[in-house]
């Protein structure tokens, strides 16, 4: 059977809710689903329909994001989900097939998601495109390597997050375009990013912040929740971070330092923290951080030629890549890539390939962490010109490792 697809607007509403409630068996607060809705870009939402019963939905957000060398825009595809009752009827294949072509009238070349399950967005041609971190470190074996990076000139101020809201947005909007994989955030993304309802404290009270600063103004700033605890009349605390940003190493590793010696906290947590994290560095004894590896940013090329073309590359590349995409027809076939730290072009073209490789391969090299030699070793690509997947992969590779840091 075949359920129709169309786009939908604000009052269609409840029925998003109920399909996402379902969908990922979440019941959200009220302020909560106010919060989601105000996010929502209705113009680009898709839903699927049982008669009248909406049974599917998938939308996205307009974002700019940065990418190797440039600053693109990119789908940020959000609200996927299907009724358990119509599972496995092909909904999902039909809302994703025709998001993506959707996104191709709008002229956009490159969408990214936050995969619920590692396992399904791979069949429709996306692939993992950076990792990130999870991690703990104990307060008694946090010092410092002796070289650390230090300003006499930085201080510390503790400030109530919305209070400094203009600084903190100022500060972000300075570091957004240092690494690949993150994107500006509006308004309502800041509002959720500094929201303070119950429903975002999950029991570690209300959101605290740093600034580092001089007399220059703010370099840094620190977000964090602490979960107060006692053990045996032992001050056990768990320090929550939610987010540390600064535009250089000094103001960094003040703010580190100064979450390390809160008192009454007893270990630091933090998650999605970027693999190349400067912290790791930071500490003298590294062991001390305990680290689960998780995948993060799942990146789609809806157009191959104008998304290869949007980057910049770090060594000189000039290859017939030949791709592999039965969702995006337009994508399948030969293209010529010859690019380098200065920018790239992308064409159709005959000749004879390089490589081969399925479209989800691009896209899990495309933000720069450099996964082609293992999909290679793994037998998911052919590489018929001997050198050519090697240097392909070199030049895609980037520094700093791409990620995000900003859930959607």
């Amino acid at each position: 059977m075949t359920y129709p697809i169309r786009q939908i607007d604000e009052s269609a509403w409840p029925s998003i809710n109920r399909v996402a409630e379902e969908a990922f068996s979440w019941t959200p607060a009220p302020g909560q689903s106010a919060r989601y809705k105000a996010q929502t870009e209705f113009d680009r939402s898709l839903a699927a329909f049982d008669g009248e019963e909406m049974i599917g939905h998938t939308s996205s957000y307009g974002f700019t994001m940065t990418v190797p060398g440039a600053r693109v825009p990119v789908a940020g595809v959000t609200w996927v989900g299907v009724l358990p009752s119509h599972r496995r009827r092909g909904v999902l294949s039909s809302l994703m097939r025709a998001q993506l072509a959707d996104l191709r009238d709008r002229g956009e070349h490159v969408a990214a998601l936050y995969a619920s399950e590692s396992s399904i967005y791979g069949r429709y041609g996306y692939g993992r495109a950076s990792s990130h971190l999870s991690f703990r470190i104990d307060k008694p074996g946090s010092a410092f390597v002796r070289d650390r990076p230090q300003d006499p000139a930085l201080r510390i101020r503790v400030v109530k997050p919305a209070d400094v809201r203009s600084d903190i947005e100022k500060l972000f909007a300075s570091v957004v375009a240092r690494r690949p994989g993150r994107y500006d955030h509006n308004a309502a993304f800041w509002d959720s990013v500094l929201g303070d309802e119950d429903f975002d404290q999950h029991g570690a009270g209300p959101l605290r912040g740093l600034l580092a600063e001089d007399d220059g103004g703010v370099r840094g700033y620190a977000l964090f929740r602490v979960q107060q605890k006692w053990t045996d009349g032992i001050a056990d605390g768990e320090l929550r971070l939610r987010g540390v940003e600064a535009t250089d190493p000094a103001a960094y590793a003040l703010l580190w330092r100064s979450l390390l010696d809160r008192d009454l906290v007893s270990q630091v947590v933090a998650h999605g923290r970027p693999v190349d994290d400067p912290i790791i560095a930071l500490l003298a004894d590294q062991r001390r951080l305990r680290v689960a590896v998780q995948d993060e940013l799942w990146v789609r090329l809806v157009d191959v030629d104008r998304a290869l073309a949007s980057r910049a590359y770090t060594t000189p590349v000039d290859l017939v890549i030949e791709v592999e995409d039965d969702v995006c027809p337009w994508n399948a076939g030969r293209h010529r890539l010859t690019g380098g730290p200065s920018g790239a072009t992308c064409e159709p073209v005959d000749d004879a390939p390089d490589v081969t490789l399925p479209v989800a391969a691009l896209g899990s090299a495309y933000l720069g962490d450099g996964q082609l030699d293992e999909h290679l070793a793994a037998g998911l690509l052919r590489e018929h010109s001997p050198g050519a997947l090697r240097a392909l992969a070199v030049a895609m590779s980037w520094s700093p490792k791409p990620w995000c840091g900003s859930g959607f």
